[in-house]
């Protein structure tokens, strides 16, 4: 029997909630993105390691996305990484010497296998991708709770010690019920995961998808956001839309988008609201969440942003930052003048000979 061993609440250190892309994926957690298939579930997991690796802002309120490129591990077992998993993550401008994959041609690949903990440590992954998550069981019944919850639990352990990510990608069943319930696989798998993604096609247009964010336990839920999987373009985020869990199971539904102007200022609002930022950078941002520099400019208009030139740059900053800006900037004027009068007055008091000569 194991000695027993009893914690004070009051003896534990609280941690605020660190994120790789807020509030959808947690870092040092399970999520889970859900889908059917040929809903663009992988096309979406790499869509944000690329990001990761470039350290570029993925869509939503926060803006998130990891602060600096980091590494990213991909385990796949349905894609051939030469013919697919490699030529997405190029066309979508990853940085494929931040990507890895641990090599099962020997040995295949489990939640319990100690390669996982081994190559987040010298890679110092901070998101680790496995599609699909049914095909890394290890015999195990995937079915099964007493099966499922220790080697999440494991996995879950391993994310938070070293503050990864795990990112599982599951296919959903035919069957109708609760969006809990529509997983392959135990209801366990859904618990464990502490952020869950569901990936769907909405409207009449085949390429245009939603990803609603219908589980959160760290954080309130994140808008749902629409994406287009262009046969020639590829990718594009479109923006956020007002579409249920529900709704999106049920299908057939045209997402509302939320209105552009409204985006682009609440995306101003956020990227200024630490202080001034360079113009070329928010232009950058904003491209990168679907918001075009024409709306951008008319967004800034709008809200009174001021534009103002630094060390050959020009910088944008919130109507009220800038007015503490001028006010700043007049008083250190009216000091200035201060003192070369004082100076002058001085010089005149001491050397009255040559400031007299010199009239």
């Amino acid at each position: 029997m194991a000695e027993l061993k009893i914690i004070r609440m009051s003896d534990i250190q609280s941690e605020p909630v660190e994120w790789l892309w807020e509030p959808y994926l947690p870092s040092g957690a399970i999520s889970l993105i859900q889908g059917d298939g040929g809903q663009g579930k992988t096309t979406l997991s790499l869509v944000i390691a690329a990001a990761i690796t470039k350290g570029e802002p993925l869509p939503g309120k926060y803006g998130g996305g990891y602060a600096a490129p980091a590494n990213v591990i991909i385990q796949n077992a349905e894609d051939s990484y030469a013919m697919t998993i490699k030529p997405r993550l190029e066309k979508l401008g990853a940085d494929c010497d931040r990507v890895y994959t641990i090599d099962e041609d020997e040995q295949s690949l489990s939640y319990a296998d100690e390669r996982i903990e081994q190559t987040i440590i010298q890679t110092n992954a901070k998101l680790l991708i496995i599609d699909p998550l049914q095909a890394f069981w290890g015999g195990a019944n995937m079915n099964a709770a007493n099966s499922v919850r220790p080697l999440l639990k494991h996995l879950g352990a391993v994310a938070a010690q070293h503050g990864c990510c795990v990112l599982l990608v599951g296919h959903l069943h035919k069957k109708g019920g609760k969006a809990q319930y529509r997983g392959l696989g135990s209801i366990d798998i859904f618990a464990a995961a502490r952020s869950v993604l569901t990936v769907g096609n909405v409207g009449s247009d085949d390429n245009i998808r939603a990803v609603v964010h219908n589980k959160s336990n760290l954080a309130p839920s994140g808008s749902s956001l629409t994406f287009e999987l262009d046969p020639v373009c590829g990718f594009r985020w479109t923006g956020e839309c007002d579409i249920s869990i529900d709704e999106l199971f049920n299908g057939n539904l045209n997402p509302k988008p939320e209105n552009q102007l409204v985006k682009a200022q609440k995306f101003i609002e956020h990227t200024l609201r630490n202080g001034s930022v360079a113009a070329a950078e928010i232009i950058k941002m904003a491209e990168a969440h679907g918001i075009s520099e024409k709306t951008l400019q008319r967004a800034k208009t709008d809200m009174g942003v001021f534009s103002r030139k630094r060390n050959n740059a020009w910088y944008w900053e919130l109507p009220i930052e800038a007015e503490c800006t001028v006010v700043n900037e007049d008083a250190q004027q009216s000091q200035d003048a201060h003192v070369s009068t004082m100076t002058a007055l001085t010089t005149l008091t001491i050397f009255p000979d040559q400031e007299s000569a010199a009239v």
